[in-house]
């Protein structure tokens, strides 16, 4: 009986051994198929015909044209596009110094009215409007950018001079009064500064 059951055991692990094998040699045969797949599909990649060496050549130059033209065309489109950003921005830049342009008038009307009033009249409640008026509008320019061109020396870029004249108290070159206030925009000139110069 033991001998019998000796058997049996020995019977059943050569079977799970062999069941063991198979499952060991199954994923392997897989991988070394698929390698061997792969190697053939190399092998035949390597052994093409002359014909089908120069189409593939072909199809490679004409791909390589393409991507070539596409990147011209991409290039192209980039400059265009700051082109357009930089002529949208020139363009805003005029409208804005134009529609500043156009306020200076009142601007220049409101100082010589504020120039002109009686030492009596600054005390009554209609001249304060006016001086608040005119104070608002300064500080809308201001908030633009637009600042005052200061006087000092005459500078024929930023001054136009009406008169040149002899003054004692004056160097030659040196802005004796300011007729009309000159402004700027950044470093552009709106409007000149209308001044008389000491020669």
């Amino acid at each position: 009986m033991g001998l019998k059951k000796d058997k049996e055991k020995k019977m059943e692990d050569a079977d799970k051994d062999k069941t063991q094998n198979e499952e060991n040699i199954t994923p392997s045969d897989a991988g070394s198929s698929e390698s061997e797949s792969a190697q053939e599909e190399a092998i035949r990649m390597v052994l093409l015909p002359a014909e089908d060496v120069e189409k593939l050549k072909a199809q490679a130059a004409e791909a390589s044209v393409s991507l070539e033209n596409w990147k011209r065309e991409r290039a192209d489109f980039v400059n265009y596009k700051k082109i357009i950003e930089r002529d949208e921005k020139s363009l805003r830049a005029n409208i804005k110094i134009d529609m500043i342009k156009k306020y200076l008038p009142i601007l220049d009307d409101l100082e010589l009215a504020l120039k002109a009033l009686p030492e009596d009249s600054k005390e009554k409640a209609w001249f304060s409007g006016i001086d608040l008026i005119y104070k608002k509008l300064q500080n809308i320019l201001e908030n633009e950018g637009v600042t005052p061109i200061s006087a000092g020396e005459f500078d024929p870029t930023r001054h136009e001079a009406i008169t040149f004249e002899t003054s004692p108290d004056h160097q030659s070159g040196e802005i004796i009064e300011v007729l009309k206030q000159g402004y700027m925009l950044g470093d552009r000139v709106l409007r000149p500064a209308q001044v008389r110069v000491a020669k």
